[in-house]
C-alpha cells in the first residue's frame, strides 16, 4: 500500500452558515445553521487518503486541550496515524468559519499554534509522497523531503504569485494546486511554475471546474456532476487527495485529474470535512462522467 506523509494543520472548528456572507459594517445576522467538527486543510487530506485506501501519516500541532482530543477522536480511523506534536502554548488550532450559500467563506482564526520542536529524521522513511501544507512547521520539510527523493505536494490555496509566505511551498513543489481566486491571470502562474520545474500545476475554479498544465501542455478539468452542494469546506482538500491517489495508482494524468475532481464533488455531497467516505470504486465511477482533455 502507498504511504504518504501529510504535515500542516488539524483544527476543531465552529461552521456558521449563512445566507451571504455579512457586509463590512455593524449589523445582525441570523445563522441558518451551525456545528463544530474537525478541520484544518491537512485533515481533510489525510480523511481523504485514507478513505481512498492510503496509509497517511498525519504531522500536525495539537495542544493539551479538550479540543486536542476531538481532533484526534475525529481522526480515528485505521489509515490514520496522527502525529500530534505539542503546541508551543498548549493549545489546538480553532476557527470560526462564516459559509454561505453561494460557497463563500470567511476563517476567523481563534487560535494558531506554533510548534516547539522540528520532525523526526525518521518522519519521511519508506514514503511515497509528501504533502506539505502551508504552516510554519511544514517549511523544514520541504528540502528534506526533496533531499530524500520524496515527491513534493503542496497545496497554496489562494496564492497571489506575489505574497512571500507561499514562495517557499510553490518553489518546492513537484505538484501543485493553487487556487484562481487571487490570480490576475492563472495560466501565466501554472507556466511560470511548470517553467521552474513542477511537474504538474493544477489551478482549481469552483464551479467551472479546473485547469491543469504539464510538461505535455494544457489540461481541461470539468467538474464531477453533484445532485447538491451540501458544503464546500474541504473541496480543494479532496481534489488534492484524489488526484494523488491516482497518481500513487499509477493512473495516467487524465484519469488522475478525473478522480480528483470526483473526489472534490463527493466532498461538497459531504457536510464533513473532505470526503471521508469516498472509495476510490465511487469516485472512479463519478470520475468516468468527467471528460479531461488536453486543450
Amino acid at each position: 500500500m502507498p504511504r504518504v506523509v501529510v504535515n500542516g494543520p488539524a483544527a476543531w472548528n465552529t461552521l456558521v452558515q449563512l445566507p451571504a456572507l455579512p457586509e463590512p459594517r455593524s449589523h445582525t445576522l441570523f445563522a441558518s445553521g451551525h456545528t463544530d467538527g474537525l478541520g484544518g486543510t491537512s485533515a481533510g487530506k489525510a480523511v481523504t487518503l485514507a478513505a481512498l485506501g492510503v496509509d497517511v501519516t498525519l504531522r500536525t500541532l495539537l495542544g493539551d486541550d479538550r479540543e486536542a482530543g476531538l481532533v484526534r477522536a475525529a481522526l480515528t480511523h485505521p489509515r490514520i496515524d496522527v502525529r500530534g506534536e505539542p503546541a508551543r502554548d498548549g493549545r489546538t488550532e480553532r476557527h470560526v468559519n462564516l459559509m454561505a450559500d453561494d460557497g463563500g467563506r470567511v476563517s476567523v482564526y481563534l487560535e494558531l499554534p506554533s510548534a516547539v520542536a522540528d520532525a523526526s529524521p525518521e518522519l519521511l522513511a519508506g514514503i511515497d509522497a509528501a504533502v506539505l501544507d502551508l504552516a510554519d512547521h511544514s517549511r523544514p520539510l520541504l528540502a528534506r523531503s526533496r533531499a530524500a527523493g520524496v515527491p513534493v505536494w503542496c497545496d497554496v490555496h489562494d496564492d497571489d504569485g506575489d505574497a512571500t509566505y507561499a514562495r517557499e511551498f510553490a518553489d518546492a513543489a513537484d505538484v501543485l494546486l493553487v487556487s484562481h481566486v487571487r490570480l490576475a491571470d492563472p495560466r501565466a502562474y501554472l507556466d511560470a511554475r511548470v517553467a521552474a520545474g513542477a511537474t504538474l500545476v493544477v489551478c482549481t475554479r469552483g464551479a467551472a471546474g479546473a485547469i491543469a498544465r504539464d510538461a505535455g501542455g494544457w489540461w481541461e478539468v470539468p467538474v464531477a456532476p453533484v445532485d447538491e452542494v451540501v458544503d464546500t469546506n474541504g473541496a480543494g482538500d479532496a481534489f488534492l487527495a484524489g488526484l494523488l491517489s491516482g497518481v500513487l495508482d499509477g493512473l495516467p494524468t487524465a484519469a488522475a485529474l478525473a478522480r480528483a475532481s470526483a473526489c472534490g464533488a463527493l466532498a461538497v455531497s459531504d457536510p464533513r470535512l473532505g470526503a471521508p467516505s469516498a472509495t476510490t470504486a465511487a469516485a472512479d465511477v463519478l470520475a468516468a462522467r468527467v471528460e479531461v482533455r488536453r486543450v
